[in-house]
């Protein structure tokens, strides 16, 4: 079963960019790296070969999920979002009802997540309690020691 997934314009180029060097740069890496162990003699206890076979199957793999990521990819047009309620691509400020604690997350596509600039995953859990929020509204968040609460405080689609 196939998954839509919603990009930005940005998002979208990057897995575009990981998918050609791939196949352009990586791909013919593992075939030299295979030939080079072969021609080392005995294939039955060539354990660089194993390991260059393995190398390929994985790379193959990443390319075919990648392929499969971008076939079901759909770009996401910001200027169209809907600020009242919290979507993909939103932007959200937060407050944290125990801790007092604001942040602002931009709620994105698990392949864009990068909590270190401050997008999250529309899967993660933060992300599935915010999405259909508005401002004003408490979002309730089940983590591993109990319940967060979080204020909606502004939604913006920059």
């Amino acid at each position: 079963m196939s998954k839509v997934s919603y990009y930005t314009e940005e998002g979208l180029k990057k897995l575009r960019e990981e998918l050609e060097h791939l196949k352009s740069v990586e791909r013919p890496k593992a075939s030299q790296a295979i030939a080079e162990a072969r021609d080392k003699g005995d294939l039955s206890e060539n354990a660089e070969y194993d390991a260059a076979k393995e190398a390929q199957g994985l790379l193959e793999m990443r390319i075919s999920k990648l392929e499969e990521t971008l076939s079901n990819a759909r770009l996401i047009d910001e200027s169209q979002l809907d600020t009242s309620k919290v979507l993909v691509h939103s932007t959200v400020k937060i407050k944290n009802q125990t801790n007092g604690m604001e942040m602002t997350y931009k709620l994105v596509a698990e392949s864009e997540a990068d909590l270190k600039t401050g997008k999250i995953s529309v899967n993660s859990p933060i992300g599935k309690g915010l999405l259909g929020k508005s401002v004003g509204e408490v979002a309730e968040i089940s983590v591993p020691n109990g319940v967060m609460k979080f204020d909606v405080l502004e939604i913006t689609r920059d």
